[in-house]
């Protein structure tokens, strides 16, 4: 095997290079080594890339960047039972600690150990080879491709969102934000059974994209009060007394408090988006409707095989959200096109052997 691995580095905010770097050794016995061949970008590489911290994540030392990825299996530990050189893999980034209390409990995306590929101090996927326990690949079926393979990770962040949301057949679904995470939520939420699905946006070419993909209906948002902006879309969307269910992928505070507004009551309201680290929130409204509000946090146990099977199955396609791909060396060129909101989902191709 080669022994170079060829890197994607952030230095520091806005800086980065390429570098070769030692190939990883396996840690342990049930590890496997990816050669690593395509790459998405997600907005949180973007946002350490230009900012060089994500809230108490900050950049101190050079960081691979990269965690959406797919690749073929290069090496195996002795005790690995369930993949062999050759086998086509979607990486499930983090590795949790798999002893605390949250890990034993089926909740390992909070387990406060958690090794997440590029959140610092950890090094991402951007590299031409990468490491991880047997049982954090999951082994692609023949007719998905590898681009495929590499999108099961923003899928698996929309399952566990709309597992988060309990949503089920016949509900009405309303998606603030029409970015990849956005509309995936929509397609599974269609995958569920909900039978209304709005997406909400200001941008409206991501709008067109949206009800073209899984959307029934789309909203743009005017620059008006929250309530107002709730009983427009109600109205215009034929939600009755509220939707059953809202999901906010934005991040954006007008977003979510028009999201509290709109929702019926008994509603149920997630926020899978991130945005500033504090908002003005409709209170009051939360208590009255008696809304049930969660977080969603990444994705959980099951929810990387369900994205796998749905894409398989074709119950979900993709590869329609793929707007552009980039050679590894125009690496910086694919993070420029994704911070300009060009298109809606760029691969970043292997290292070249």
């Amino acid at each position: 095997m080669a022994d170079k691995n060829l890197s994607f580095i952030l230095e520091k905010a806005g800086q980065v290079k390429f570098e070769d770097r030692p190939v990883p050794k396996l840690q342990s016995d049930r590890d496997v080594l990816v050669n690593i061949k395509v790459t998405g970008i997600c907005g949180s590489d973007v946002h350490y890339w230009v900012n060089g911290a994500i809230g108490p994540f900050i950049v101190k030392s050079p960081m691979v960047l990269g965690h959406e990825s797919s690749g073929i299996i290069s090496e195996v530990g002795s005790a690995v039972t369930t993949l062999k050189v050759g086998d086509r893999v979607a990486l499930e980034p983090g590795v949790p600690c798999r002893h605390c209390v949250r890990c034993k409990e089926g909740r390992y995306n909070l387990c406060a150990e958690m090794a997440f590929a590029a959140t610092p101090p950890f090094d991402g996927t951007l590299a031409k080879y990468y490491a991880l326990p047997e049982d954090f690949c999951y082994k692609l079926p023949e007719h998905v491709s590898l681009d495929e393979g590499a999108l099961v990770e923003p899928l698996s962040v929309a399952v566990h969102i709309v597992k988060q949301a309990n949503v089920k057949p016949g509900n009405s679904v309303v998606v603030f934000g029409a970015g990849p995470v956005g509309l995936l939520c929509g397609a599974v939420a269609k995958a569920y059974g909900a039978t209304k699905i709005v997406a909400v946006d200001i941008v409206e070419s991501r709008l067109d994209f949206a009800v073209k993909y899984a959307a029934t209906g789309k909203f743009l948002p005017s620059r008006t009060p929250a309530s107002e902006t709730a009983e427009r879309l109600i109205k215009e969307q034929d939600l009755g007394d509220g939707a059953d269910v809202i999901i906010d992928a934005s991040g954006a505070e007008p977003s979510i408090q028009a999201a509290i507004h709109a929702l019926r009551v008994g509603g149920t309201y997630v926020q899978g988006g991130m945005g500033k680290p504090e908002i003005t929130f409709p209170i009051t409204l939360m208590c009255t409707k008696e809304i049930n509000c969660k977080g969603s946090f990444r994705y959980g146990s099951g929810d990387y095989q369900l994205a796998v099977e749905m894409i398989a199955s074709g119950r979900i396609n993709v590869k329609e959200l793929v707007t552009g791909r980039f050679d590894f060396k125009d690496a910086e060129q694919a993070f420029l096109d994704v911070k300009a909101g060009k298109g809606i989902k760029m691969l970043i191709e292997g290292v070249k052997d």
